[in-house]
């Protein structure tokens, strides 16, 4: 046989195995691909490394291949090390922020109560020692720089106006209700009925008023204005008998009486427009800040009890 006649098996052979795969870049005949390339099957990056030897010692992997893969392996380890250590640093980064925020906040909480204490400059009022009892501050009756903050934050918090820190009758009458709060009848001056019915309480000595029914508040405490020395309001039990929204007084120049409740021979529940506290008393009704005496319209009905006792102070 010529020699010619003996290359040309050696020819094909080499054709079909070059056929077979993508030089450099896989594994001739196996349908493996090197890292980064996509295949049906797998990639060479997930192959373990007992079988990447394997496979380059027999020649069907070669050298460079097996090392793309390692470095991609690492590689994804580096990011995935790297991409923790990112969100730890903007968890702390996160943190630190928040902390530095509250710290900011109370900073400024504090140089606001301080400014406000130097600034607050009213001067002793008649309810001093009451107050500073009430806030928890030395008693003796003297108006300093700090009772002035403290009553003036308490005048703010509960609406008074003007929030100026001095002890006078609306922040007093303020305070009782605040007092009176979480349970007004707990000296049990207004009477529990059996059984339990509805009834409008009316205490003189704190000018307080609240409705009940058993040991349940429906409305209230609130503050009121009570008759004046010679017209008192009339205490005892008594029934709402009338109930006019937009009442007019016919004894008393027209005054208006908004959202009036009548409960004893023309005595009434009913808004007063202005200083709830102005005067030294009502000409025998029971006023209420209007606000006040509106919600109360929609609590009491015809026929509901009231009850009236004690002494108003200067009476």
């Amino acid at each position: 046989m010529r020699l010619r006649g003996r290359r040309r098996p050696t020819a094909r052979r080499r054709r079909s195995a070059a056929g077979t795969g993508i030089p450099g870049t896989g594994i001739p005949g196996t349908g493996i691909r090197a890292a980064g390339s996509r295949a049906s099957g797998m990639r060479t990056a997930g192959i373990r490394a007992p079988a990447l030897l394997l496979l380059i010692s027999s020649g069907l992997l070669l050298p460079g291949t097996a090392t793309a893969a390692g470095t991609t392996g690492t590689t994804g380890t580096a990011g995935t090390t790297r991409a923790a250590a990112t969100t730890r640093a903007a968890g702390a980064a996160s943190a630190a922020g928040t902390a530095g925020a509250a710290g900011v906040a109370e900073a400024s909480g504090t140089a606001t109560r301080t400014a406000r204490a130097a600034t607050c400059s009213a001067g002793t009022g008649p309810y001093q020692w009451q107050l500073e009892a009430y806030l928890g501050r030395p008693q003796d009756g003297r108006q300093s720089a700090a009772d002035c903050a403290a009553i003036a934050a308490f005048q703010r918090k509960e609406g008074v106006t003007p929030a100026d820190g001095y002890a006078g009758l609306a922040t007093y009458r303020t305070m009782l209700v605040a007092q009176a709060r979480k349970n007004p009848n707990a000296a049990g001056g207004c009477p529990a009925t059996t059984p339990a019915r509805k009834v409008a309480c009316v205490d003189l000595g704190r000018q307080l008023m609240w409705v009940q029914n058993g040991g349940k508040i429906l409305f209230g405490p609130a503050a009121v204005r009570t008759g004046r020395l010679g017209q008192e309001t009339r205490a005892g039990w008594h029934k709402v008998y009338w109930k006019h929204k937009d009442h007019f007084s016919t004894l008393y120049a027209n005054a208006p009486m908004p959202y009036a409740q009548f409960f004893s021979g023309g005595q009434a529940f009913h808004g007063h427009p202005g200083d709830l506290f102005d005067g030294g008393g009502s000409a025998g009704c029971v006023n209420l800040a209007v606000k006040d005496a509106q919600r109360l319209w929609g609590v009491l009905a015809v026929g509901d009890s009231v009850y009236v006792w004690g002494r108003k102070p200067g009476t």
